[in-house]
């Protein structure tokens, strides 16, 4: 399928590997060029051959950064995927662990830098460029935004935040041809599920029981229909597909297994 994105330009933010790196990989193939930032370029990144910009994206300076040598590089964007997150294991453990009498306002405000502002600061630099060519944002949400009793307290809520955030910029910018749409997946197959010092993994530990076990107590848990979790490819494609030229916006796509029941 031809989702004509060919010649067209996008920036993924955390592109370095899981959900990002799969984008990136899918994007190039059809044709796209690509700018991928993160705050360390991996190998299978600079193996897809993505311009890579080295920034830490919870900053509004990095932010700043990376639109200035996007543009400078691309020209104009066409396609925004605000998908940098997650953070250290460390962070998400705290926010599991902890309640709100628990979890310090600096432990809040790394999560919303993160997860949130990252993608505004982003979203604000590049939307002049977007709307000059009918471009479309994609943010990169989480079921947990509609689970917030299922993990870490405070990304859950920064995650609900940028879902929000994608129903303003429709909004406010639609008239001006953009587009934006939110991808929120549940469990993916990425490094917080399968490191073995990973999130999931140091949750295992903490329960005395291996990985695999822990995984498969958890999909089990949360009735996960599908029994598994996602890929990061099977994500990718959502995401490519949100991206490409269509009449899609303001809205929410989930892939999760079947995991979230509520219509």
């Amino acid at each position: 399928m031809d989702l004509h994105l060919a010649g067209r330009t996008a920036v993924v933010t955390g592109g370095s590997k899981g959900i990002g790196l799969a984008t990136v990989r899918l994007l190039l193939a059809e044709g796209a060029r690509v700018v991928a930032a993160s705050r360390r370029e991996t190998p299978e990144l600079k193996e897809t051959g993505a311009t890579h910009v080295a920034v830490d994206l919870s900053t509004a300076d990095g932010a700043r950064q990376l639109a200035d040598t996007a543009l400078a590089e691309l020209g104009g964007v066409d396609v925004l995927v605000n998908n940098v997150g997650i953070g250290d294991t460390e962070d998400l453990a705290r926010g599991s662990l902890h309640n709100l009498l628990e979890l310090s306002d600096d432990a809040w405000r790394h999560t919303f830098d993160l997860h949130f502002y990252s993608a505004l600061w982003v979203s604000r630099a590049l939307l002049p460029s977007l709307a000059e060519r009918g471009g479309t944002v994609v943010n990169v949400s989480s079921v947990a935004a509609r689970l917030v009793g299922g993990g870490p307290a405070d990304y859950a809520v920064s995650k609900a935040a940028l879902s929000a955030l994608t129903k303003v910029i429709a909004e406010q910018f639609g008239g001006q041809g953009v587009r934006a749409v939110t991808v929120s997946p549940g469990p993916v197959s990425t490094g917080v599920f399968t490191d073995p010092d990973g999130f999931i993994a140091t949750l295992a530990r903490q329960q005395g029981v291996t990985l695999e076990e822990f995984t498969q107590q958890m999909l089990t848990g949360f009735q996960v229909t599908t029994g598994r979790v996602s890929t990061p490819e099977e994500v990718a494609r959502l995401i490519a597909f949100a991206a490409s030229p269509n009449n899609i916006t303001g809205t929410e796509f989930i892939i999760d297994g079947g995991l979230v029941k509520t219509v």
